[in-house]
């Protein structure tokens, strides 16, 4: 792999080549004598606040042998407006790789064209691709995989996590429903480029769980839209993952979330709290996931 800009641009095959060395990479952590990212210096530049995806991956890259470091952009001089393809031009000539997490996927894709060095995607406001990663590795361990299985993403189905999980279906051959009312779903454009009949659209929440092996939600205001809130909590009020909407899936469905959560909106508190070991699996699981990206990624191919 050069880099890991979308599930879009990645190959089936290079997402389980991610998926078994993840399950390996989880087995082993306490062996530090794998170490693919030894001597070299990974940039993260995050203009987006992050928990998990920041401590995932400077854990990662440091359990892999590599140093990091850490840029917003009150560091750089992308804070006072210098072109990205100018700092990327620079970096790609200090650094050994780069991990983004920005608004625009085409901010992520000029980095990557412009410094020459691998990129990974630690999110944008199209894709979120390492998080689906570690939510299909979770599959993977407590559904016995993600083949034949049904996922239903409720609430805004028209976000960068239900994009990423979009791709995946239609490359790994499950299930995958939208289930979000009316000006929260993806466009009929959008729609067109899924061909396999593996992505669809219920609009009805007990409809769409029937028969669900995984039940996923997040926040229903992203990060720049907090204008927006009164509105969304009003539209998405019925696409609420509680106790009585899960009685209506498989009956072994897991309840999955990206995290952060509120409670009482996306997802009610006290079904949260049942399905924690789940979620927080999930969260673990960001850091297996993204050390297998690491490994994998070939430097020598960038460019």
């Amino acid at each position: 792999m050069k880099h890991v800009l979308s599930l879009e641009t990645m190959s089936a095959d290079d997402m389980r080549r991610v998926l078994d060395l993840a399950v390996k990479l989880k087995a082993g952590r306490a062996d530090r004598s794998f170490q693919p990212l030894a001597g070299q210096t990974w940039a993260m530049i995050f203009m987006k606040a992050s928990t998990r995806t920041r401590v995932s991956f400077e854990v990662g890259v440091q359990e892999l042998g590599g140093c990091v470091l850490y840029l917003n952009p009150g560091d750089t001089q992308l804070g006072r407006k210098e072109p990205l393809k100018d700092t990327a031009r620079v970096l790609g000539r200090m650094v050994h790789g780069a991990i983004i997490r920005t608004y625009g996927q085409a901010d992520l894709e000029e980095f990557a064209a412009y410094s020459g060095i691998p990129t990974i995607n630690a999110l944008t406001d199209s894709e979120h691709p390492c998080q689906v990663l570690a939510d299909l590795l979770t599959m993977v361990e407590l559904c016995g995989g993600y083949e034949g299985k049904k996922v239903v993403f409720m609430g805004d189905g028209d976000n960068n996590m239900s994009r990423s999980w979009m791709w995946a279906a239609e490359k790994l051959g499950f299930q995958f429903t939208v289930c979000a009312p009316e000006g929260y779903q993806p466009s009929a454009k959008d729609l067109a480029v899924f061909t396999s009949g593996n992505v669809t659209i219920e609009p009805d929440p007990a409809k769409a769980v029937a028969g669900a092996d995984v039940l996923y939600t997040d926040v229903w205001v992203s990060m720049g839209m907090e204008l927006e809130t009164p509105k969304r909590l009003v539209d998405l009020q019925g696409y609420q993952i509680n106790s009585p909407l899960v009685a209506q899936a498989s009956p072994a469905a897991l309840v999955m979330h990206c995290l952060p959560a509120y409670r009482g909106q996306e997802i009610s508190g006290e079904c949260l709290e049942a399905h924690a070991g789940t979620i927080f699996q999930q969260a673990e699981n960001r850091l297996h996931a993204q050390k297998a990206i690491l490994s994998l990624i070939d430097a020598s191919e960038a460019g």
